[in-house]
C-alpha cells in the first residue's frame, strides 16, 4: 500500500510507509527465526507477505475478489500453518 501511494503522490510519507514496513517485516523474520528453522520461518514469511499483498489489493485498490484468488490465497495460509504444525 505505502509503494502505491509513493508512485501516486511521492511524497516523504509514502516512502516512510514503504521503509517503515520493510524494517517491522524484517524485525519479525528476525524473531521467528528464534524458535522456527529458517527456511520454514521464510516460507511463512513469505507466505504472509503475499497474501497479505492481495488482501490489501482486494480491500483498498479494487482488485478482483474472485473465489479462485480467495482459495489459492487459503491454500498457501494453510501451507504456511502445516509448515509450522510439522517444524
Amino acid at each position: 500500500m505505502g509503494i502505491k501511494k509513493l508512485s501516486i503522490y511521492n511524497h516523504f510519507k509514502g516512502l516512510s510507509a514503504v521503509a517503515g514496513g520493510i524494517i517491522f517485516s524484517f524485525i519479525c523474520l528476525t524473531f521467528s527465526m528464534r524458535s522456527l528453522p529458517m527456511g520454514t520461518a521464510y516460507a511463512i514469511w513469505t507466505g504472509i507477505g503475499t497474501v497479505g499483498g492481495a488482501l490489501v489489493g482486494m480491500l483498498f485498490f479494487g482488485e478482483s475478489k474472485e473465489w479462485r484468488r480467495i482459495l489459492f490465497m487459503a491454500m498457501v495460509l494453510a501451507a504456511a500453518i502445516g509448515l509450522k504444525l510439522i517444524s
